[in-house]
């Protein structure tokens, strides 16, 4: 089946990012596949998408030899040809895990021994399944019929990234055994809980609960991992991680690892910015001579458009420039924000370059002392890059820290590329008065909300093995997050975009020579849902204000209060305080630290914290 191509789904391309990247299950209507690594896919089908910023701080996660971010490969029409070639367009899986299990007799094999055959549908890809061919039934005494095969529910993951078949012979025969008889699988009992599950084999008449697979008594009666990537066809040897029994179709078997930044612009003079935008295409010309075929081979495919205006000496001259002046330097995922609050704080930030069309609103009237600016971003550009992934744990539970999942590979080798998207949408920028800022956070109920919040920080790291001291963001990231949450569960009632779709970038550094103190708030979506222009009307002078004072109204009071209100971070080790999903939480698709470092005492006045707000009573 490796050599053979045989359509059996459909997925977005944004998903092979978010949901079913490479080392991922899609669990499909009758099958269940892999996404192989991305040294398996035809990267001539994968279009490039030119973010320098965005490609140097992936370099310097997984090393120089990354030359491109590229699109995954998609159909260009849903109406195609079912035998032609474009219909085999799309990424590589195998059938994972390997045994099948048959739903008339029970019967578990690996698809591999030939008791399980595989029925095409070439017009309904998703209607393809594997099927046990003259089924007799558990007993044998019914007439011969095929029957459907489905995958086995259960599997091996660890924290390494492995993931692996389970290991039905080891775990029935309660250990390694010389008995291999088939087996079968039953159920006893109303419910489909994993104590009515059982396995049994044929020869020797063993059988076994799944309930024993699971818990502590999994520890005992699984064997150790064998570092399996089923992505990428290899073993890793000498893996220490006790794998975990987890179900086909677990939320905890892939989570994605990712880096993404806002395409803005870098330069003043247009000629330059292009260049920029399409450095990898110019970085290794030596003289204009070659300038001229670089610009008809881009014209000829309709990349980097604009650039066929300038002339070739122009254009030798701007990558001159850029050369002498190392504008391409390696960027970590630590800077990527630093040039963007530059962008938008500047006096006269772009408001004609393709991907960064804004202008500047004055602030509401009530919010004059606390706001400083407005920038409504008309049009911009997003764009994530998938690095890796984890398993079992969530790359962000345990960052910055030794004790952190690894992050599993994508490629047998090093990756010469990495799987991207970019989304287009709109936003609203607000910078807060630095003066205003620095003056509440010295207040006395303001350091000890701070004090609360720090512990809980240390409580929850120290649970987890990680170091306490650091990865605490500071008070006024807290404030500034929790007023974007609020104001984007505002905004979702009167923008006309669904809440999922409007995600956040918090900017509060205080360590560099200039501090930050702002909050992005934007739209960008792979579809329509991101360009409607509903964002932005919001986002001037009226609208804004009323929505402020609205999202600050509401806080007010939750409907769990007094238990909101009340609640300490440092006496359940959490890492949020005043907060809950009734009254500031969002939806983790738009939250950049998955509902963590809330509390909404910071932003107003509440029951058990009346003078630790940011915003006072005076903004009504």
């Amino acid at each position: 089946m490796s050599t053979l191509k045989t359509p059996v789904g459909e997925v977005r391309p944004s998903q092979l990012l978010w949901t079913y990247g490479p080392g991922a299950l899609v669990d499909l209507p009758n099958l269940s596949v892999v996404t192989m690594g991305t040294d398996r896919w035809e990267k001539d089908r994968c279009q490039p998408i030119e973010e320098p910023r965005l490609l140097a701080a992936v370099r310097s996660v997984l090393g120089d030899q990354v030359s491109s971010l590229r699109m995954p490969p998609f159909q260009s029409s849903e109406m195609i040809d079912p035998f032609s070639a474009e219909a085999n367009i799309g990424v590589p899986v195998e059938p994972f895990p390997r045994w099948l299990r048959c739903v008339k007799c029970g019967l578990l094999s690996e698809y591999d021994l030939g008791l399980f055959d595989l029925k095409e549908n070439k017009f309904r890809p998703e209607r393809s399944r594997f099927f046990h061919k003259g089924c007799k039934g558990s007993k044998g005494d019914q007439p011969a019929r095929d029957a459907d095969a489905v995958p086995a529910r259960f599997l091996l993951a660890c924290r390494d990234g492995h993931l692996d078949d389970f290991p039905w012979h080891y775990f029935v025969h309660r250990g390694p055994s010389e008995c291999k008889g088939s087996l079968r699988f039953f159920e006893s009992g109303a419910s489909l809980q994993t104590e009515n599950l059982w396995v049994k084999c044929d020869q020797c008449s063993i059988s076994r609960s799944l309930a024993h697979a699971f818990g502590k008594s999994g520890k005992e009666n699984l064997p150790g991992c064998r570092g399996r990537h089923p992505h990428l066809g290899r073993f890793d040897i000498g893996c220490k991680e006790q794998p975990r029994a987890v179900l086909l179709g677990a939320t905890n078997s892939w989570f994605p690892i990712t880096i993404s930044a806002l395409a803005i612009p870098m330069f003043r003079e247009p000629i330059l910015q292009l260049v920029q935008d399409g450095w990898t295409n110019f970085e290794d010309a030596e003289s204009e001579a070659e300038i001229k075929t670089i610009v008809r081979i881009l014209s000829k495919n309709a990349n980097l458009p604009g650039i066929d205006k300038y002339k070739p000496d122009e254009i030798w001259s701007a990558v001159q420039q850029l050369q002498n002046n190392d504008a391409t330097h390696e960027i970590t995922e630590n800077e990527i924000k630093g040039p963007e609050w530059k962008v938008l704080t500047d006096p006269k930030p772009p408001s004609d370059w393709p991907h960064f069309m804004s202008r500047s609103v004055l602030a509401p009237k009530n919010f004059a002392n606390q706001i400083q600016t407005v920038l409504l971003l008309e049009r911009l550009r997003e764009v994530n890059a998938l690095i890796g992934f984890t398993r079992v744990e969530a790359p962000e539970e345990n960052s910055e820290s030794d004790l952190s999942p690894d992050r599993a590979d994508m490629t047998t080798n090093l990756p010469e590329w990495v799987p991207a998207n970019q989304v287009h949408g709109e936003g609203i920028f607000l910078r807060f008065n630095e003066e205003a800022l620095s003056l509440w956070e010295v207040k006395p109920a303001v350091i000890e909300r701070e004090a609360d919040l720090l512990a809980g920080h240390r409580g929850w790291r120290n649970a987890r093995g990680l170091d306490p001291e650091i990865g605490f963001p500071g008070i006024r990231y807290v404030m500034l997050h929790t007023l974007s949450h609020l104001l984007i569960r505002e905004l979702a009632l009167e923008c006309g975009y669904n809440a999922a779709s409007i995600k956040e970038r918090v900017y509060a550094d205080t360590s560099g020579s200039e501090t930050q103190a702002g909050v992005l708030i934007y739209t960008a979506a792979a579809d329509s849902d991101g360009t409607l222009g509903g964002l932005v009307e919001l986002g001037n002078p009226d609208n804004l204000g009323r929505l402020l004072t609205q999202a600050i109204s509401r806080a007010e009071i939750c409907s769990s209060d007094p238990l909101c209100s009340e609640h300490k971070a440092e006496k359940d080790r959490s890492l949020h305080s005043a907060a809950c999903h009734a009254c500031s939480f969002v939806a983790e698709t738009s939250c950049e630290k998955g509902n963590r470092y809330i509390d909404r005492a910071l932003v107003i006045s509440t029951f058990d914290s009346p003078d630790a707000c940011y915003f006072g009573h005076n903004n009504e």
